[in-house]
């Protein structure tokens, strides 16, 4: 399926914790659609039907398992939009996770399936902006550039819509 993703840019400070930067959580909050799996939640809670996942015990989340895990044994109602926003990278997981290292993305990029409704949402934060693929059944709808300044890496957000 072929189509023209729109484009924004955002000028924002980086922030530990993506969401508590102001710009950034309200374009998130614009993209979520209906009930809404935050999967990495961290500390800031977004004015959606939220359903928190954080694998720290000290965050405010619903539950707090591994991301693949709480994808491969929920049970409960189907997501309409699912975010990822996990450590970027290998030392970033450590940081964030005091030594605990994230989930295998392609695979939890895969047990995501099984919690999302078909005509789903998946926003992905990272350094690329490709995350759930053709191959799975998604298009790109959206590539949010989200500049930092100086010599910060720039954060990309893509959001995919499932259509198979």
């Amino acid at each position: 399926m072929i189509m023209k993703p729109q484009f924004t840019h955002l000028k924002t400070p980086l922030h530990k914790y993506t969401f508590k930067a102001p710009k950034i959580k309200q374009w998130v909050e614009s993209q979520a659609d209906g009930y809404t799996l935050n999967l990495f939640a961290g500390e800031t809670n977004l004015d959606i039907q939220e359903y928190r996942n954080d694998i720290r015990e000290n965050m405010n989340a619903d539950s707090h398992m591994d991301a693949l895990e709480f994808c491969d044994t929920y049970e409960g109602k189907k997501f309409d939009t699912a975010i990822l926003d996990p450590p970027y990278a290998y030392r970033k997981s450590m940081e964030m996770y005091e030594g605990a290292v994230s989930s295998p993305f392609n695979q939890l990029k895969n047990s995501l399936l099984k919690v999302l409704t078909i005509c789903g949402r998946v926003i992905t934060f990272g350094y690329h902006s490709v995350s759930m693929g053709e191959k799975r059944g998604f298009y790109v709808e959206e590539i949010c550039v989200m500049s930092h300044g100086g010599a910060i890496h720039d954060t990309i957000a893509t959001v995919e819509v499932r259509y198979k």
